[in-house]
């Protein structure tokens, strides 16, 4: 009798899961209708983003920020050059007069959903902020694919119309992006040598060049801070 018990707990514990499991397919289906050529980690990222965020917000993780509004750049940020991801040369002279944020994203990340909000924000704001996103492979190799996947995959399924750089390395080595040793090294920007910490990085310059401020990864694209940074 104990026996039979146990077992028919067991077998309702194992019908619950496997209807929870499937709710739960069910669900990023749904939230990933209109995604395209995703694989199912990117789905499962993508669905499990407001969650991935919370516990973030909990945890007090990936959220510092940092500002300085007066530090005048050694090196002046509009002599900087970059490659975009079709292979075109981006002058950063171009920039002048306006805000720009600089982000390093990645396809398979926890923040990757932050691209759609990077995509509505660039739009809202286009006269005031450009916004410009370095893909890179840096925290666990969460962006392997190559530029001409990664320019589909920003545009297929989140709509991406702001300038995308060509794959780079961010973190600070040999190999760092000329732009992310500009953003990391006080010898050059005035003030800051804080490195990405994860993906989705946000550092911001103003309109005449200066570098002033970092957002971490956990800071939503549409956080008031931020706001009011690119509105001030």
């Amino acid at each position: 009798m104990i026996v039979n018990q146990k077992y028919k707990k067991l077998k309702r514990f194992i019908v619950v899961i496997i209807v929870l499991v499937g709710i739960f397919v069910i669900y990023v289906e749904i939230a990933n209708r209109n995604s395209k050529n995703m694989t199912y980690r990117q789905k499962f990222l993508k669905a499990v983003y407001p969650a991935w965020m919370w516990l973030a917000k909990l945890k007090g993780k990936n959220d510092k920020t940092l500002s300085n509004a007066n530090a005048a750049p050694p090196v002046s940020f509009y002599d900087l050059k970059d490659t975009l991801i079709d292979g075109r040369i981006f002058d950063f002279a171009s920039l002048k007069g306006k805000r720009v944020m600089l982000v390093n994203t990645a396809s398979d990340c926890g923040y990757t959903n932050q691209y759609a909000d990077l995509e509505k924000l660039s739009v809202e704001y286009k006269d005031k902020l450009t916004i410009i996103g370095f893909p890179a492979n840096d925290f666990k190799e969460q962006e392997k694919g190559t530029d001409a996947a990664i320019a589909e995959f920003c545009k297929a399924n989140f709509g991406v119309t702001f300038p995308l750089m060509k794959k780079s390395v961010v973190i600070k080595n040999r190999e760092q992006n000329i732009i992310f040793q500009w953003l990391t090294d006080a010898a050059k920007n005035g003030w800051n040598n804080q490195p990405p910490v994860w993906n989705f990085s946000k550092y911001i310059v103003d309109e005449n060049g200066r570098l002033i401020n970092y957002f971490g990864p956990a800071i939503e694209p549409y956080d008031k801070e931020i706001i009011k940074v690119i509105t001030q």
